[in-house]
C-alpha cells in the first residue's frame, strides 16, 4: 500500500525527516557524484533527493504513482512532477539515463510490472538506484516514518529482485544508522551514528541503496499502448 503523499511531505518537513534526507543523500551522491548532462527521473517520492541534482540545463523530473497522490514540485518553479500509473510510465524506450526509486518498491502492488517499465525506459548505458527499507534495521519496525511502511528487504532480497527483473546489481550503500527519534540529541549525533554504523554495524542500517545497470541482452519488452500522464555497494549486496 502506498503512503499518502501528504504524510511523505510532512515527514520530510520535520526535523527528523530533514536529517534522514541528508544522511541518505550523502550516500546517493557517493554513488552518483556527477550527473551533469544526463536525464534524471525520480519515481515514488523522490523529490526531497532530486533537489540535490538541480540543474538549469537538465532539471530532474519526478513521477508520483496515482495511488500515492501528487504535489507540485519544485515549490518556486514550473512543475517538473507528474502523476502516472506505476506500470505504464509515459516515456519512450531507452530515454532516461538515471532513475531513482525512493518510497516505491516497498509500496508497489505492481512491483514487477513497474520494474519492467523502468527497464524499458532506462537507456542502455543508464543506471538505476533503488532505496528501500532494510528488513533488519530499526527504521523498518517504526511506523512513525515512511520507512516503517510497506515491504522491507534484506540485501540479498533486493539483489535477487534486480536480477529477476533484468538488472545487474553493481554497487551498494547503507544509511540511517541513527535511531528514528526526534530528540535534539539524536538528531545532533546523526553524523556520528552514520560513521560508526558504516564501519561496525552495517547490518543495522535503516535503508539499503543499490545501483544497478540494465541487462541489454534481456528480451525486449512487449509493445503496448502507453497511458498518458494524468497530471502535471562496492559492498557485497548478497549479504
Amino acid at each position: 500500500m502506498w503512503t499518502d503523499v501528504i504524510d511523505l511531505r510532512d515527514f520530510y518537513r520535520s526535523p527528523l525527516g530533514e536529517v534522514a534526507r541528508r544522511m541518505v543523500s550523502r550516500q546517493i551522491r557517493a554513488l552518483w557524484p556527477q550527473v551533469s548532462g544526463l536525464s534524471l527521473l525520480g519515481i515514488g517520492y523522490a523529490t526531497p533527493y532530486l533537489q540535490d541534482f538541480d540543474s538549469p540545463a537538465h532539471p530532474p523530473m519526478a513521477l508520483m504513482p496515482a495511488a500515492q497522490g501528487v504535489l507540485h514540485w519544485p515549490d518556486d518553479k514550473p512543475g517538473l512532477v507528474a502523476l502516472s500509473n506505476e506500470a505504464l510510465l509515459p516515456f519512450p524506450d531507452n530515454s532516461i539515463d538515471r532513475i531513482l526509486l525512493v518510497h516505491a518498491l516497498e509500496s508497489s502492488e505492481q512491483l514487477r510490472p513497474m520494474l519492467r517499465e523502468v527497464w524499458r525506459i532506462l537507456s542502455e548505458n543508464g543506471r538505476l538506484l533503488v532505496i528501500v527499507p532494510n528488513r533488519r534495521g530499526i527504521w523498518a519496525r517504526v511506523e512513525t516514518t515512511p520507512f516503517g511502511h510497506g515491504h522491507p528487504f534484506t540485501p540479498g532480497q533486493i539483489s535477487r529482485l534486480m536480477r529477476d527483473t533484468m538488472f545487474t546489481p553493481l554497487r551498494g550503500k547503507r544509511a540511517l544508522f541513527m535511531p528514528p527519534l526526534s530528540s535534539g540529541l539524536a538528531l545532533a549525533s546523526a553524523p556520528a551514528w552514520e560513521k560508526i554504523g558504516n564501519r561496525f554495524l552495517k547490518g543495522l542500517a535503516g535503508v539499503l541503496l543499490l545501483e544497478a545497470s540494465k541487462q541489454i541482452y534481456a528480451a525486449a519488452p512487449l509493445a503496448d499502448a502507453r497511458q498518458p500522464v494524468l497530471s502535471p555497494f562496492r559492498e557485497d549486496v548478497s549479504r
